[in-house]
């Protein structure tokens, strides 16, 4: 089973964290920290992650990997929660409440794509997927630094994040990062374009304002979702919940408490 933790009351509303790429459950825990009083929150560690280290083959896919998510919510006793991911862990979101939308109650998207749209654009990333896993496992420290330094991440600067965030992130195992990037890629998951009007559920959709990239594409998701609120977070890029963690919780909770 995935690696997980729980924090907080059973009883109260659960919540289910979901990390990005080279992240962690532990990456949630200022958030987890603020609403433990108030809700049940559970942080999975995806596969190729944290503790959910050399998993089945299959989990190494987003039909495993939620299945293994669902698994988890099996395990704890969660029937329903409020699902809520990041980055990679909001592809994985999104994927879980299209194939498995009785166990959702509200949704969460942080700077999530519903996935490339063409056959041709999924095959390209598929081959650059291969390149940066091939460059993970020959030096993880190197390709720390470049992965850093790619505009989509140049607002963790202004929030002197760089160097904690690859600190942290050299505790990973290559082989495992590399197995989860080339299963879990872009390259690898379906579109969900054409799925985002099954989705019922209540659904946040956030990114940073200095996050050109997801501000386009949060604006054309949040646009397909029947029932989606939509939030840009000033001062903020990719990483909204690193980088302004106060005003990511106001958010979350506003939407949280939304009747």
């Amino acid at each position: 089973m995935l690696h997980y933790q729980t924090h907080g009351a059973p009883e109260k509303r659960a919540l289910c964290f979901l990390h990005g790429f080279m992240g962690s459950a532990t990456d949630w825990s200022p958030i987890v920290e603020a609403l433990e009083t108030e809700a049940f929150c559970l942080t999975v560690d995806l596969p190729g992650h944290g503790g959910s280290l050399n998993r089945p083959s299959y989990e190494y896919s987003m039909e495993g990997t939620t299945q293994a998510l669902a698994d988890v919510l099996d395990a704890v006793g969660i029937e329903r929660c409020t699902l809520i991911g990041y980055s990679m862990g909001g592809r994985v979101a999104l994927y879980f409440s299209v194939y498995h939308p009785s166990r959702v109650q509200r949704l969460v998207l942080e700077s999530a794509s519903p996935g490339l749209q063409t056959k041709e654009a999924r095959a390209e990333r598929r081959v650059l997927d291969t390149e940066r896993a091939e460059r993970i496992q020959d030096d993880l420290s190197c390709f720390l630094h470049d992965w850093y330094r790619k505009p989509l991440f140049a607002s963790l600067d202004h929030h002197d994040l760089v160097e904690s965030m690859v600190e942290r992130r050299q505790n990973n195992d290559p082989e495992e990062l590399a197995r989860a990037l080339e299963g879990l890629g872009p390259g690898q998951q379906p579109s969900l374009w054409t799925e985002l009007e099954t989705v019922q559920e209540p659904t946040l959709v956030m990114t940073g304002a200095m996050d050109e990239k997801y501000e386009a594409i949060t604006r054309r998701t949040a646009q397909r979702l029947p029932n989606a609120r939509r939030v840009l977070v000033s001062r903020a890029g990719h990483n909204v919940h690193a980088e302004r963690p106060q005003a990511y919780l106001a958010e979350l909770c506003r939407f949280l408490d939304d009747t």
